[in-house]
């Protein structure tokens, strides 16, 4: 296909997602950040609703973006927390307005602060434990010892590289 035939697809796919009082521009960027929420396993609510709070211009409450998203109001509390324990919406107080507004955040190290937070660091400091499990599961006499044993190597010191240099990233992320 085309490079203009996949441009007129994705309009296309925005205009489908364009209901309920939405644009095509949000529409479009729904589907934007819920391919970036795919690629970093997140769940696809978290990816409409920054999507949509990304494309509008005024601060929404949970009631607004399930109307607009379509979306159970579960399933947008679910993305709404995630977004919330990341660092990438904010909360944004409305005078004389008793619902909890919210709004992306839009600084691009903030955001990747709370991914590296919220999806590396986890699997890091479990890490450790998992490497001495397969460390246990190598049988000694076993054909494929040595070679497991190799592999093993290649990890422990992968896993060793990460820890430090994730404290620089996040450092980075964090100016």
């Amino acid at each position: 296909m085309s490079s203009a035939g996949v441009q007129t697809r994705r309009v296309d796919q925005g205009r489908q997602l364009a209901r309920n009082g939405l644009n095509t521009f949000q529409g479009q960027t729904i589907e934007l950040f819920v391919r970036a929420a795919d690629a970093l396993s997140l769940p696809r609510s978290a990816g409409q609703v920054y999507g949509l709070l990304f494309s509008t211009s005024r601060p929404l409450n949970l009631d607004e973006m399930t109307a607009l998203l379509s979306a159970s109001r579960g399933g947008t509390w679910e993305g709404l927390d995630w977004l919330r324990q990341m660092g990438a919406v904010e909360k944004v107080f409305l005078p004389g307005v008793r619902k909890d507004h919210y709004r992306a955040e839009v600084n691009l190290r903030k955001l990747a602060g709370g991914i590296l937070r919220m999806r590396i660091e986890p699997h890091l400091e479990n890490g450790r434990d998992h490497l001495e499990s397969l460390a246990l599961s190598i049988e000694d006499d076993s054909p494929e010892a040595e070679f497991q044993r190799t592999r093993l190597g290649k990890v422990e010191t992968w896993h060793r590289l990460l820890n430090d240099i994730l404290p620089m990233i996040k450092q980075v992320a964090a100016e």
